[in-house]
């Protein structure tokens, strides 16, 4: 089986590859599309350089891999991706995958992000991007939210959905970084680094203000429409 894991950035998305990457019947890939996207679009990233120079940058070569045998000799192989990536990429690799799509809240995602990266666009937090990709591509969709509060039962739905057999490994890991992270990871998986396990119940939604909230408003249509549908 093929994951193709679709969201946005700040999505809960890196503890999930986690979790499916500490299974032993596992391989995972962390982004394989955001060097092509980078080089693609000049888009000033953090390390953008180093990601382009490190990574295969060419989308033809990436999709290709996407298509070919899973690697490590496992049965099973996790690719996180993300919406905002594939702009005029070839997805006719993702017809074989099993897709699932990772949501969260707008106000949570802008909140994040604007802790890394200051004044996101609609484009940047990719909404529009992953409902794209969901009407193309439809499959099982699940938010960070009902993870974050019932580990467990989420994930067990998630692998009964996709015909997969849950495995506890998903829920807890040993902390530090992997050896599939990205080299972005040094700036961007601090916290996930650090955890052993998906982080608890998330609080209120964050308050929002001026462009911020803006930008909340702009997102939350799409969010809407894949929330109707998950899990």
């Amino acid at each position: 089986m093929k994951i193709a894991m679709w969201s946005g950035p700040r999505n809960l998305s890196t503890a999930m590859m986690y979790a499916f990457g500490n299974r032993s019947d596992f391989a995972a890939w962390d982004e394989p599309f955001y060097a092509s996207y980078l080089k693609r679009t000049c888009i000033d990233h953090p390390m953008r350089d180093e990601i382009v120079a490190t990574h295969d940058a060419d989308p033809v070569s990436v999709g290709a891999k996407c298509a070919g045998p899973v690697p490590d000799d496992k049965p099973h192989w996790y690719m996180k991706h993300m919406g905002i990536h594939m702009d005029d990429t070839p997805l006719e690799w993702a017809k074989e995958c099993v897709n699932v799509h990772l949501i969260r809240h707008p106000a949570r995602v802008i909140a994040s992000y604007t802790a890394k990266r200051e004044n996101p666009t609609l484009h940047d937090i990719g909404f529009a991007q992953q409902v794209e990709i969901f009407d193309r591509f439809p499959g099982p969709v699940i938010d960070s939210a009902d993870i974050r509060e019932n580990p467990e039962r989420m994930l067990r739905r998630l692998c009964e959905a996709i015909d997969l057999d849950f495995d506890p490994a998903m829920l807890i890991w040993a902390a530090g970084p992997r050896t599939f992270d990205g080299v972005w990871a040094k700036h961007w998986y601090g916290a996930v680094h650090q955890s052993t396990g998906f982080a608890g119940t998330e609080g209120a939604l964050p308050i929002l203000e001026g462009q911020a909230a803006e930008l909340c408003d702009a997102a939350l249509p799409f969010y809407r429409k894949l929330a109707a549908l998950k899990l």
